[in-house]
């Protein structure tokens, strides 16, 4: 969670009106409706590139930012738009997904990177994404958004978005960017192979990725599925449709492509896996923050998504929740002020509360109740807490019928907010991707115990390394795992 981040990239309008006219698709050479030109496609794409950039982070490691890139722009010129300026970067987000803008600008997460298995699979995914791009397909889906005074489309882990808390719902998902049609889909996983084919890789990394995205879906929880999979539909029908064309590609062609599994996996090892330090890593149920040194301890057991603007933890089957989040601090107000008038302003009335000390820290501690989207009537244990220039909320949100009894889980980590000394925060380090060969006798279960100390489940770990979750590692294979850091 970083106060300087929003947790939502938002579309910017076009400056000039855009006025409705007929285009001729690059890829399918039909005349359609349009709402923008090429011009303005790419003045949406550069304008909105400044955004991601800043509200997501670009990942530090230049060598890997080349290597994508280099790959994305080979990929490129053999489409049909190969003029446009395009651009390629890898954002510093731990979930699964790769989104496109118009114009050209093409994202693929470090996330996702972990479980792409070979470089004929990343040439798949930003071949799918330069195909949304080359059909116009993100310039429809934005001109529909603008037509519609709508900018992004958002998804939800939990619940849908819960105004007074910002948007409870999208911690650990972020953004849901653009929502493709079926059809869109398919001609995109259509242009990824012909693109990958074209450009020298071997075009069944496309069928790869999708089989791996299913087995993703297959093991999602109430907990929510990777980015990926809320703005794209679901693989598993996408995977037998799109072979048709991979065996088109390969026709009559004899050792065909490139896949090279291994320099993929040399350019990903040691790349961060999951929170990174600078935005707040949860360590089993404790989340701590190591540029803001806070610690927060959240129930055993629940659900833990941190997004950049917010933590959530949720009560596993139960619309209980403990929040985390930074409050505005006007200057002047003490802290029982900000907590009042913050609660008032989000429509919540206080039962009662008071001023206290968390753990050294100046706070407000108090209880109040009022209305929540799709969740009815609550209630809230609220402590509003002072740490340096900032002032944090963590919350704990309940049905009202069942908030007593909640209460009495999440009470303590609503007290739980602490400072962390700066040795504290100097060790805190992020997991990595390394590398593993297979020995006899391993299977996914001891290599996640014996290597990874479960940071991640076996089933992960098979997911992670193109192996359906009931397959077992060969020996002498060679593995990604995440280590502790």
């Amino acid at each position: 969670m970083t106060p300087i981040r929003a947790a939502i990239v938002v579309f910017l309008l076009v400056p000039a009106l855009l006025l409705p006219a007929c285009a001729t698709n690059p890829v399918t050479g039909r005349r359609e409706f349009s709402l923008m030109s090429e011009e303005q496609e790419i003045a949406i794409g550069q304008e909105n590139d400044v955004q991601v950039r800043r509200e997501m982070g670009i990942y530090d490691d230049k060598g890997l930012q080349k290597y994508v890139s280099d790959i994305g722009l080979r990929l490129a010129q053999g489409s049909e738009r190969p003029a446009l300026p395009w651009h390629f970067a890898v954002v510093d987000v731990p979930v699964v997904n790769a989104f496109a803008l118009p114009g050209g600008y093409i994202y693929i997460t470090r996330g996702i990177m972990a479980f792409l298995d070979d470089e004929s699979q990343l040439a798949g995914v930003l071949g799918h994404e330069i195909g949304h791009v080359t059909a116009r397909h993100s310039a429809q889906q934005y001109s529909r958004a603008t037509g519609a005074s709508l900018g992004v489309i958002l998804g939800s882990i939990f619940v849908p978005a819960a105004r007074p808390f910002g948007q409870l719902a999208e911690a650990g998902l972020g953004v849901l960017f653009l929502r493709y049609g079926r059809d869109d889909e398919l001609q995109a996983d259509s242009l990824g192979v012909r693109y990958s084919a074209t450009a020298g890789w071997d075009p069944a990394g496309v069928g790869g990725m999708l089989n791996t995205l299913d087995r993703i879906e297959d093991q999602a929880s109430d907990r929510g599925v990777p980015n990926w999979l809320a703005s794209h539909p679901a693989p598993a029908d996408r995977v037998e449709k799109v072979q048709a064309a991979i065996r088109q590609a390969k026709a009559g062609v004899t050792g065909f492509g490139t896949v090279d599994r291994e320099g993929y996996l040399r350019r990903i090892d040691g790349m961060i896996h999951g929170d990174n330090p600078d935005q707040g890593v949860v360590r089993g149920s404790r989340f701590l923050h190591a540029g803001l040194r806070f610690a927060v301890d959240f129930p055993q057991g629940w659900d833990i998504s941190n997004s950049a603007s917010q933590v959530v933890a949720k009560q596993p089957g139960a619309n209980v929740f403990v929040l985390l989040q930074l409050v505005e601090r006007p200057t002047g107000r003490d802290i029982a002020e900000i907590a009042l008038r913050s609660m008032q302003d989000a429509g919540f009335s206080r039962i009662d509360g008071s001023r206290t000390t968390l753990n050294g820290l100046d706070a407000f501690v108090g209880t109040y109740q009022g209305s929540m989207k799709d969740l009815g009537k609550v209630g809230v244990r609220a402590a509003h807490v002072a740490h340096g220039k900032s002032v944090f909320m963590i919350a704990g949100i309940a049905p009202a019928q069942g908030f007593e009894q909640a209460d009495r889980d999440f009470g303590p980590s609503v007290r739980s907010f602490a400072p962390l000394t700066a040795a504290q925060a100097e060790a805190i380090r992020p997991n990595r991707i390394d590398l593993y060969t297979v020995r006899p006798g391993d299977t996914w279960q001891s290599i996640a115990e014996s290597r990874g100390g479960n940071i991640v489940k076996p089933t992960t770990l098979a997911i992670m390394n193109g192996h359906a979750v009931n397959d077992q590692p060969r020996p002498g294979e060679r593995l990604k795992i995440v280590v502790t850091g």
